[in-house]
């Protein structure tokens, strides 16, 4: 049930996108062991100026392809986490170009009853998902 928001610059294509998706996905399920299905994903793009993100004194040398990823999600162990941050910047760099240094994530934790997938219900809270 993560809720992933990709922030990225204007200007990539349709296909570029989905990859970025595509991969985040499979990295996801794998180091959150969560169902295929769990698919939340929204791209907001950005003009240049909308949006500024530096590197809080670590020396990273931003570009046109910087991504910021934002997941509103359960609470994750710190190895799932690390497992996800590492194996994300190493599969978007392989597969999307995009350098570990253009890669920024942040995750938002929130509980079960903050989740309703439709219908008016609280799922995780009526049984219906575990």
């Amino acid at each position: 049930m993560p809720l992933l928001k990709f922030h990225l610059y204007e200007g990539k294509k349709e296909e570029e996108i989905k990859e970025i998706l595509d991969v985040t996905h499979e990295v996801m399920v794998d180091a959150f062991e969560v169902p295929g299905r769990d698919r939340y994903q929204l791209v907001h793009e950005h003009k240049k100026y909308q949006m500024v993100m530096e590197d809080t004194g670590l020396g990273y040398e931003r570009t046109d392809n910087f991504l910021l990823i934002h997941m509103i999600s359960r609470e994750r162990t710190k190895e799932q986490i690390t497992k996800f941050y590492k194996n994300l910047a190493k599969d978007l760099d392989i597969k999307c170009n995009i350098s570990p240094s253009d890669l920024m994530i942040s995750i938002s934790s929130n509980g079960d009853n903050d989740w309703s997938f439709g219908g008016g219900k609280a799922q995780f809270l009526t049984g219906e998902l575990l």
